[in-house]
């Protein structure tokens, strides 16, 4: 079943993979009024106990998700599922943020800018591969001057200091046509998430040769990544047209990719090595 998109009800699906089988999964479900997706429909207790049966221990899960406003309130779906996935063993490891870029409509809200990427957990994370950014170099003021040491002393530390950090947890994207993919024939499906937010999660929670799932694959975003980051993938749709077109992206994926050629995930281009 590796390292292939598999046409099917997830949960059957699912029940066909062994217990603590997958080290990640990288998915985002249809919720409130998109909870019919293509003429099917979505049953996430269900998804969420076989998810948390396959995952390793010390395996993930991201699940991406957003709330719909229905008669002027916030349905308050995403956290009623983070909260049952408490219910049923995993840790809410962390509550991330995708931001997003919107159009401006015309409401008595605020521009809904963002949707929940809750990062679930079996036990302790057993993979850690922070994203990092460059601080730049400033000069300490007088009361960073020096460390406090164990025996009550002072040691001066050097007046300039430039050092990496792990970046937060608000990930933000571009998104909108050939901002979220290149892939042209993907926006056919109506609610992809970035490439790139796929790739951040792959190379964070996984290793190169681990399985990465993604049990509602619509466009085979996460499993492309994967593919890309030497990961093993298993996509699953209930939609025999997001199948098709999710196989056929990767394949022109791995068609397009000669040899020297490998793949930039933050320009979503080739490139020489």
């Amino acid at each position: 079943m590796l390292d292939t998109i598999v046409h099917g009800d997830c949960i059957d699906v699912m029940k066909q993979i062994p217990d603590g089988y997958i080290d990640l999964t990288v998915t985002s479900p249809p919720y409130d009024n998109l909870r019919t997706y293509n003429g099917y429909d979505f049953n996430f207790e269900g998804i969420a106990q076989e998810l948390y049966r396959v995952t390793k221990s010390g395996g993930v899960v991201v699940w991406v998700v957003g709330d719909a406003t229905i008669k002027g309130s916030e349905t308050g779906t995403s956290f009623k599922q983070a909260l049952h996935f408490k219910d049923i063993g995993f840790n809410l490891h962390d509550t991330m943020i995708y931001k997003r870029r919107s159009i401006p409509l015309n409401h008595n809200r605020y521009e809904q800018h963002f949707e929940y990427m809750f990062i679930l957990s079996k036990g302790k994370p057993k993979t850690f591969n922070p994203l990092m950014q460059k601080n730049k170099k400033r000069r300490t003021s007088p009361n960073e001057g020096y460390h406090n040491q164990p025996d009550g002393g002072k040691k001066k530390m050097s007046a300039m200091r430039k050092q990496n950090s792990i970046i937060g947890n608000v990930f933000e994207y571009n998104v909108g046509y050939m901002n979220t993919t290149k892939d042209k024939n993907a926006y056919r499906h109506p609610a992809m998430f970035p490439e790139k937010l796929a790739n951040d999660h792959i190379v964070s929670w996984s290793n190169e040769g681990d399985i990465v799932l993604d049990p509602m694959c619509g466009s085979g975003t996460t499993c492309k990544m994967a593919m890309i980051n030497n990961r093993k993938y298993i996509g699953i749709d209930i939609s025999g047209e997001y199948c098709e077109m999710a196989r056929k992206r990767i394949a022109e994926h791995e068609q397009q990719l000669t040899i020297g050629d490998s793949y930039d995930t933050q320009t979503q281009k080739k490139t020489k090595v």
